[in-house]
């Protein structure tokens, strides 16, 4: 059934149209201030308009090394795309395997396995940090992409979720592979997997965005610029010697930022959405 609303509905999209509008302005201020120069940002209040130093501001910092940093925000970029990269793949990976173990393999203290991966949920990076640095450490890890993915790929979330979605199969479909001769990995693989591809685009999507934003972590194990991920670099341009901080590479450096994790986003909406509300079986 449907009510016609014209008044209601008008109103409904203003309120949506303003909430957009004062979501998007740090945005805006950010790219706008990141055309200008250090002098005119001093100088001024926050510009709402675009300035003559874009360009250049960019290029600067797309090439040239970063003082106080010691690399180039490409170099950032790269490093924060493998990092992020590998931990979403290494947690659907492992999650995957682990869901299909104890959903669809009959071993002594299943569920006990189960309950003992969702209560890590309880131990998040921060309550684990020293003695996961300490093991990191003692194997050499320290400013290396393995030391800033391996420690964070495990996810029980994950698992979880994957969990909940394998006992939606119907076993006849399992007992007809059985019947036609499909092997655990063949199952896995021609089977589960096609009908997963929804719920693990969305994972990615998380996943993936997860690793991008991660702090505490990169900055703990990494001193060589080399392996910086731009999350930490933020938060270090915001230190000056001379006490000015360089705005103009900050908001630019927080624009270039957001490019990866739009781009992940709006390539995988349509699996993104449908993986979150929907089962395909």
């Amino acid at each position: 059934m449907h009510y016609r609303r014209p008044g209601l509905d008008r109103l409904s999209h203003a309120l949506l149209a303003v909430c957009c509008l004062l979501f998007l302005l740090p945005v805006w201020l950010a790219f706008t201030a990141s055309t200008h120069t250090l002098g005119a940002l001093y100088s001024q209040t926050a510009p709402l308009w675009f300035g003559e130093a874009g360009w250049d501001n960019y290029r600067h910092l797309l090439s040239g090394s970063i003082g106080g940093l010691g690399t180039d925000v490409l170099t950032l970029l790269i490093n924060s795309t493998i990092m992020a990269l590998g931990i979403a793949i290494g947690k659907i990976a492992i999650s995957v395997l682990a869901a299909y173990a104890i959903v669809f393999f009959d071993f002594p203290f299943r569920r006990l396995c189960f309950w003992l991966i969702f209560i890590t949920l309880m131990l998040p990076v921060e309550v684990r940090i020293l003695p996961t640095f300490e093991v990191v450490a003692d194997l050499g890890l320290l400013d290396s992409y393995a030391g800033l993915i391996l420690p964070l790929i495990a996810s029980a979330t994950a698992t979880f979720l994957l969990r909940q979605f394998y006992l939606t199969i119907p076993p006849e479909l399992v007992e007809a592979a059985r019947i036609d001769g499909a092997g655990p990995w063949r199952f896995l693989r021609d089977i589960l997997l096609p009908l997963s591809k929804t719920n693990l685009a969305a994972l990615f999507v998380i996943m993936f965005l997860y690793g991008w934003n991660q702090y505490l972590w990169p900055l703990l194990i990494t001193n060589d610029a080399d392996y910086l991920t731009i999350v930490v670099s933020l938060k270090r341009l915001l230190t000056s010697a001379d006490g000015l901080v360089p705005w103009q590479n900050v908001t630019a450096t927080a624009v270039l930022a957001m490019l990866p994790p739009i781009a992940v986003i709006l390539l995988m909406q349509r699996y993104f959405v449908k993986g979150l509300v929907d089962s395909e079986k």
